[in-house]
C-alpha cells in the first residue's frame, strides 16, 4: 500500500468513509471528556495529555518533554474546554494512522475489519479488493498514513537477501490451482514475486513455484510467499548445497532430468531438445515449448547455471574419451526417426546421420566428446591391428580372453591341439558397419572370428595326417590366411595375417619321431665328426706341405731339371738307337748271308751224308775245333780188359745209325727260309 496522500486515489469512497468514521469517533470521545470534566479546567501535563489523546502503540519522540507552564491558549482568551477536543481530534488524525517503514524493511498489512462486512472469497488467503485479512499490497520504505490501529495491523519484515552464488525458492500460499499435469506453479510477470497483486491477478498458481530468486535484495510479501534460502533450507527439508548456483566441472557433462512437464511419449526414453530455455534456467519456456518430464536429450556443459532444484536434477558424468588408435561408434537410442543411408547392398543393419536414432554413420574420432551416456552408447573400435590368440595368452584388449587352443583331428585319427594367432584390422569408416552388423567388437570375436577360424582348421586337419600337417605347416598357414581373408572381408574386417603357433601332436607318435630324429642326428653327428677328421687330416697335410714348401720348390726344380736331362737322354738314346739299328741291320745282313751259306752247306752235307751222319760229322768237327776232350787220359777198358772199349762203342753207334737209316725213309730236309732282301 502506498503512502496516505496517494492512497485516496485507489478507492476514494472507502477512504472517505474511513475518515468520516474516525472523525465521528474522535468527536464522541471529546464530548465524553467534556461531560466528565464539567469542573473548572486544570492544567494538564504533557504526559497526561499524551495518555489521553494518543492511543496508538507507537511512541513519537517529539512529545516527550513535560509541560511546566500554563497552556498559552488561556492568555489568548480561548476557552480550554474548546481547545482540548481540537487537540485530541488533531492528534488522533495526525498520529493515529501513520506507519513508518525503514529502508531495509517491508510492511505486511492486515485489515481487521471492513464497514461493509465483505469477506474473502472461499479458498482465498490474500485480499485484493479491500476485504478483511492479509492484504496483497505491502508498504514500501517511507511514511504511510491512514492505517488506523483499530482497523489495521502492520507487520514489518526485513527484505529478503539472496547472496551471490545462491538462489532462493518460492512457495506461494495463495493463487490458482495447478493443472493435474503440473507440479510447479507457472511463472507470471510479478517483479520477481515483489508484486503480490500482479501474481494473483495474472494467474499465479499456489504451491512450489517454477520461478526462483537469484542473487539480490527483494521486498517480498511473506504472507503470500514463503522464501527458502540457504540459511533456512534445513527447516524446509532441504540442504544448503541445493540452493547454490549449480556448477558443472570442465571435464564433465551434466545429464539433466526434469521433474515437471508433459509425460514422455510412448516408446521414447528421453525428452527431445527444446529451444530457448537457456539451458533449463528458464523453466517456463521449457514447459511452453512442450518440454517433457524425465531424462533429457540435451546436456549441460561446463559452467555455472541458475537451476531450480524442484525442476531440474543434474548428474555429472565424465566426458566420453576416445583414446588414440580407436574410434567411437555412436548408437543413439533417441533422436529423429531412422533414415537408413547404408544403401541396398548393406542388409545387416541401419546407418543414420547424426541426430537420428540408430547407428551414426560418422564415428567419433580420438579426443573428449560431451555426450549423453544415458541416451546413447559409445562402442570403442580399435583402428590399429588387433591380435587374437587361440592359446593361453591374452592381449591387453581382452577380446581373446575366452579363446582356447583349437583341438583338431587328423585323417589318421589322432587328436592334437593347435595354437593360432589372427591379426585383423577395422578401418575407421568401416567401424559403424561392423557395429551395425554384430553390435560390439566382442560379438565380432565370439560370433564371427571364433567359428570361422575354428571350423577352417578342423576341416583342414581332417585332410591330412599329423605328420603331414607338421611337415606342411607353412603351406597350411598360407592357405588359412587366404581363406580367412576372403571370409572376413564379407564382415567389413580386414584379415592382415593368420599365424600357426605351437602344434601339440600325440606324445606316443612324437616319441617315435623323436627317436628317429635322434638317430638321424647322431648319424649326422658322426658324419660331421668324420668330416672334421678329414678336414683335420687335410689341415695336417697342408701344414706339412707348408713346412716342406722349400723342399717342394727344390724338388720341382729338380724335376724340371731331370725332365730336361731325360729329354736330352731321349734324344741321345734316339740317336744311339738309330745308330744301333743301322748297325744291327748291317750285322743281320751279314749273319743272314753267313746263315744262308751255312744252310746251303748243311743242306748239301745232309744230302751227301744223311742227317745222322752229317750231324755226327758236325759234332766231331765242333769237338775238334774247340779241342774238347771227349776221351779221358785213362782209357776205360772193355769187358775183356782191352783198351778199345770206347772206340768199339762209338763204332757200334755209327753202325746202328746207318742200319736204322736204311730201314726208315729218309726225312726231308727243310728248306731254309729265304734271306731277307734289304734292298726292298
Amino acid at each position: 500500500m502506498k503512502s496516505f496522500p496517494f492512497s485516496l486515489g485507489k478507492s476514494k469512497q472507502n477512504k472517505f468513509v474511513c475518515l468520516a468514521t474516525s472523525a465521528i469517533a474522535a468527536l464522541a470521545l471529546a464530548g465524553g471528556v467534556n461531560a466528565v470534566n464539567a469542573t473548572p479546567i486544570k492544567t494538564l501535563t504533557a504526559k497526561e495529555f499524551t495518555s489521553v489523546s494518543i492511543p496508538s502503540t507507537q511512541t513519537q519522540p517529539g512529545v516527550t518533554q513535560s509541560v511546566t507552564r500554563p497552556i498559552p491558549y488561556q492568555s489568548m482568551g480561548i476557552e480550554p474546554l474548546i481547545i482540548i477536543p481540537v487537540i485530541i481530534i488533531g492528534g488522533c488524525f495526525f498520529f493515529g494512522g501513520l506507519v513508518v517503514i525503514g529502508e531495509r524493511e517491508v510492511g505486511i498489512v492486515v485489515k481487521k475489519f471492513t464497514l461493509s462486512g465483505k469477506g474473502l472469497p472461499a479458498g482465498r488467503l490474500i485480499a485484493l479488493n479491500g476485504e478483511a485479512g492479509l492484504q496483497a499490497d505491502t508498504l514500501a520504505p517511507g511514511w504511510h498514513w491512514g492505517h488506523w490501529p483499530w482497523q489495521y495491523a502492520v507487520k514489518k519484515e526485513s527484505v529478503i537477501v539472496v547472496p551471490q552464488g545462491q538462489i532462493a525458492l518460492i512457495v506461494a500460499a495463495d493463487g490458482a490451482q495447478n493443472p493435474p499435469e503440473r507440479i510447479l506453479g507457472k511463472v507470471v510477470e510479478c517483479d520477481n514475486f515483489q508484486d503480490a497483486r500482479k501474481f494473483l491477478t495474472k494467474g499465479g498458481e499456489k504451491g512450489r513455484q517454477m520461478g526462483f530468486l537469484t542473487a539480490g535484495s527483494y521486498r517480498i510479501n511473506t504472507a503470500l510467499f514463503k522464501v527458502i534460502t540457504a540459511a533456512n533450507a534445513s527447516a524446509h527439508g532441504m540442504s544448503a548445497e541445493q540452493l547454490n548456483v549449480y556448477s558443472v566441472k570442465s571435464d564433465k557433462v551434466g545429464i539433466v532430468t526434469t521433474l515437471d512437464g508433459l509425460p514422455i511419449s510412448s516408446g521414447e526414453i528421453a525428452g527431445s531438445v527444446i529451444e530457448g530455455h537457456d539451458n533449463f534456467q528458464n523453466g517456463q519456456k521449457f514447459i511452453n515449448g512442450g518440454g517433457k518430464r524425465g531424462l533429457q536429450e540435451q546436456i549441460l556443459l561446463s559452467g555455472s547455471w541458475n537451476l531450480n532444484p524442484w525442476f531440474v536434477q543434474v548428474e555429472q558424468v565424465p566426458m566420453t574419451e576416445i583414446p588414440i588408435g580407436y574410434v567411437g561408434v555412436v548408437i543413439s537410442f533417441v533422436g529423429k526417426d531412422q533414415e537408413d543411408i547404408s544403401g541396398a547392398a548393406f542388409t545387416h543393419g541401419n546407418l543414420v546421420h547424426q541426430g537420428h536414432k540408430g547407428v551414426w554413420v560418422e564415428p567419433l574420432y580420438p579426443g573428449k566428446h560431451p555426450t549423453n551416456s544415458r541416451i546413447m552408447k559409445i562402442e570403442l573400435v580399435p583402428t590399429t591391428n588387433i591380435v587374437l590368440n587361440w592359446s593361453g595368452r591374452t592381449e591387453r584388449h581382452s577380446y581373446d580372453e575366452k579363446l582356447q587352443s583349437l583341438t583338431v583331428r587328423s585323417r589318421d585319427g589322432f587328436a592334437f591341439d593347435l595354437e593360432v594367432a589372427q591379426i585383423i584390422h577395422v578401418g575407421a569408416l568401416d567401424a559403424p558397419k561392423v557395429i551395425s552388423r554384430v553390435g560390439a567388437m566382442q560379438n565380432l570375436v565370439d560370433h564371427v572370428l571364433e567359428p570361422t577360424i575354428g571350423n577352417y582348421f578342423r576341416n583342414s586337419a581332417q585332410n591330412c595326417t599329423v605328420l603331414d600337417f607338421l611337415t606342411a605347416r607353412s603351406e597350411r598357414q598360407t592357405e588359412a590366411a587366404d581363406y580367412i581373408k576372403v571370409a572376413l572381408r564379407a564382415y567389413d574386417v580386414q584379415a592382415i595375417d593368420t599365424l600357426i603357433g605351437d602344434i601339440q601332436p600325440p606324445a606316443a607318435l612324437m616319441q617315435t619321431q623323436t627317436d628317429r630324429k635322434i638317430a638321424e642326428e647322431e648319424r649326422k653327428t658322426y658324419e660331421v665328426q668324420q668330416m672334421a677328421q678329414t678336414q683335420r687330416q687335410q689341415l695336417v697335410r697342408e701344414t706339412a706341405l707348408a713346412n716342406i714348401q722349400q723342399e717342394m720348390v727344390q724338388s720341382e726344380q729338380s724335376v724340371q731339371i731331370a725332365e730336361l736331362k731325360s729329354q736330352a737322354a731321349i734324344k741321345e738314346a734316339n740317336g744311339e738307337a738309330e745308330a744301333t739299328k743301322l748297325k744291327a741291320i748291317a750285322e743281320a745282313e751279314g749273319i743272314r748271308a753267313t746263315g744262308n751259306a751255312k744252310a746251303e752247306t748243311y743242306r748239301t752235307g745232309v744230302q751227301a751224308l744223311g742227317l745222322q751222319g752229317y750231324t755226327a760229322m758236325q759234332l766231331m768237327q765242333i769237338v775238334g775245333d774247340r779241342n774238347v776232350r771227349i776221351i779221358p787220359d785213362i782209357i776205360v777198358g772193355g769187358n775183356n780188359g782191352s783198351n778199345n772199349g770206347l772206340a768199339d762203342g762209338l763204332l757200334s753207334m755209327i753202325l746202328l745209325n746207318q742200319t736204322n737209316s736204311k730201314t726208315h725213309l729218309e726225312p726231308k730236309i727243310p728248306t731254309p727260309p729265304p734271306l731277307p732282301n734289304h734292298n726292298s
